[in-house]
Order: C-alpha cells, then structure tokens, then sequence
C-alpha cells in the first residue's frame, strides 16, 4: 500500500514538473517558432494543385533551385518556388509587421484598443498609394513611396488635431480616429471619380491579397519588418518603463512624449510599406498582441517576440482560407481577418462579461 501512494506521489510530482515547464515562456516561445516553420511547410502544400509535405520539405532543403537531381518533379518545384512561397512569405512579413506594430502602438498609448488602423496611419498609407496608382503614374512615383508619404501624413495630421492635447493619450487617440475617417472619405471619393476598371483593381487592392507576390517584392517589407523589430527591442526596457506609468518612466528620463512620437513614426513606416505591397489588412495588430500577452504574459520583450511568430503563423493561415474557402475564387484577406476579429471581441466580451459578473 505504501508503495503504491509512493508511485502515485512520484507520478504527481513528475506531472507537475511536466506542467510547469510547459507554461515556461521560454517553452512557449519555442513551440510558436516550431508552428510557425510547420505553418510554412504545411501552406506551402495547400491549393488548387496539392503538393505532399514530403515534396516540400525535399524541394525547400534537399534539392538546388533549378530542381535538378530531386525526388521532386519539376511541375511541384516550379509550384512550390515560383508561386506558393513568395506568397507564403510575404504573408507571413505581413503579419508578424502587423501584429508587432500593433503591439507597440498598445504600449505607447496604454490603450489594448490601440493599432495601425485607429490611428489612422492604415488609412494614411492606403490613401498615398492609392493616389499614385489612379492619379500619378506609378512609373513617376513608386507605390511604396506614396504609401510611406500617405502614412507620414496622416501621423502629423493626427499630431496637429491634437495639438498641446497630443501628450495626453487620450486626445491623441480620439485624433488619430478623425484622421482615421478623414482619409478614408478621400480614398473612397478618388475611387468614385476613377475609370471602372480602375476602381474595381483599387477596390479589391485595398481590401488585402497576397496574389501578385513575388521574389523580388520581398526585400522591403523584409527589410522594413526587421529594422522596426530591432528598434522595438533596442527600447524594449523604456516599453517596460512606461507600462509602469507615465510618471515612473519620467522619473527614470525617459522623454515619454518624443519617445511616443518616435514609436508612431517607426510604425507608420513599417505599416506603410506592407499596405503598399499586400493592401489594407485590419485586425491583425489588435487580435494578435492580446493572444500573445494572453499565452505568455505581459512583459513586453516576450509579448513583441511572440506577436512576431503568431502574426506570421496566423496571416499563413488567414491566405490559405482566403485562397481555398470558396471553388476557383479568392476571398479578400481584409474579410477574413474582419470576421475572424468581430468573432474574436465577441468572445473577449463575453469573457470578460462571465469575469465580471
């Protein structure tokens, strides 16, 4: 009897110990970056032409680029190389940009409501490429380049409604949503003065895909991706600071307000880019933050980290519904993450509601 409630002791204490460290962060992070090169592979696979894992994986590590010498045939290579990865790869930039802009923006205001799109920045830059691509020529001005100006725009537009009152986040927020309706009534008003055509190219552009992505569009939204990443770490420990309290980062010397306004020019960049490449794309950087600090806590490093890997695992995901969903037809990925998120703030209320109540 003893040694049976000896055995039953030891098998509780290895249960609890398994548990433990399962709830690790540093377990957690890991198991996000393991789903996130599964999440490639497995994408990768998925469409109208399937292609084994097998085939995937061999294309991707065992075999050159011209897929000479493979047990892949060059039908699945030309497939996987070609079409299905500079898709998958720019969705998975998208996101993980989204998701992590999303996060700082909800830092620096302290507000969980906080995202690219409530401030107007998305509206800013949809607004800049869109009059590039239907009034300029886009062989004079480059997308990207209107995007970016469109985005620095709207973030000193929202800073000059705001006036002295931009040091109280509250007033900048309320600012940002003006601006936010502002540019939107101007993009729709160039959308109704364009040609048909036109207008339905625009239209469809601006609602998100991932269809026109190609090996040498990546570079950008790589490169914009990785240097806001760097300089949110960089300040990881000021983003601590400030979660304490404004007055706790002030005793500290941190200049709250021009660190703010960095923080809001560096996302605007980074959203500026992706929305002249991949469109307007919402809920991404207001779902994913809350998942991450959910899963992992709400230590900011950890939270921007694993807002990276989710964001890009979850937009993966959000394409190969948007692409498969529906027989011979691609859904816009702003539909899908617009009702994947109503479903998610349903459910945050009604969790929160049975918290409460």
């Amino acid at each position: 009897m003893t040694s049976k409630r000896l055995s039953s002791h030891r098998q509780s204490g290895s249960l609890q110990r398994f548990t433990g460290f399962v709830q690790q962060p540093l377990f957690v992070l890991l198991l996000s970056v393991f789903l996130l090169l599964v999440t490639v592979l497995v994408a990768t696979g998925i469409g109208s032409i399937s292609v084994s894992f097998a085939e995937v994986f061999n294309s991707l590590f065992l075999c050159n680029q011209q897929g000479d010498d493979c047990a892949v045939s060059s039908v699945a290579h030309k497939i996987i190389w070609e079409i299905r990865l500079p898709r998958v790869l720019m969705a998975l930039l998208t996101g993980a940009g989204l998701a992590i802009t999303g996060a700082v923006l909800q830092a620096v205001t302290r507000n969980p409501l906080a995202d690219p799109y409530l401030f107007g920045i998305s509206s800013g830059a949809s607004l800049g490429a869109v009059i590039v691509m239907a009034v300029v020529s886009s062989a004079v001005v480059s997308v990207t380049l209107g995007a970016l100006i469109g985005g620095a725009f709207s973030v000193l537009l929202m800073l000059t409604l705001a006036g002295r009152s931009a040091v109280q986040v509250e007033r900048l927020l309320l600012a940002g949503v003006a601006v936010s309706f502002m540019l939107s009534s101007f993009t729709s008003l160039i959308l109704y003065y364009s040609e048909p055509d036109t207008a339905a190219t625009l239209l469809f552009w601006m609602m998100g895909s991932f269809s026109n992505s190609q090996w040498a569009e990546l570079w950008m939204p790589a490169l914009a991706v990785t240097l806001g990443t760097g300089i949110f770490i960089v300040f990881r420990r000021w983003f601590a600071a400030l979660q304490a309290g404004e007055e706790c980062a002030h005793t500290l010397g941190i200049p709250v307000n021009r660190f703010r306004l960095s923080m809001l020019i560096v996302c605007a960049a980074v959203t500026a880019v992706l929305v002249a490449h991949v469109g307007g794309i919402g809920f991404v950087g207001l779902m994913i933050p809350h998942i991450a600090r959910f899963l992992i806590g709400t230590s900011m490093h950890r939270v921007l980290f694993m807002s990276l890997f989710l964001g890009g695992s979850f937009m993966v995901w959000v394409d190969v519904l948007a692409r498969t969903l529906l027989h011979n037809q691609v859904l816009p990925i702003g539909i899908v993450t617009s009702a994947l998120g109503s479903f998610f703030f349903f459910f945050i209320l009604k969790y929160r509601s049975r918290a409460g109540g």
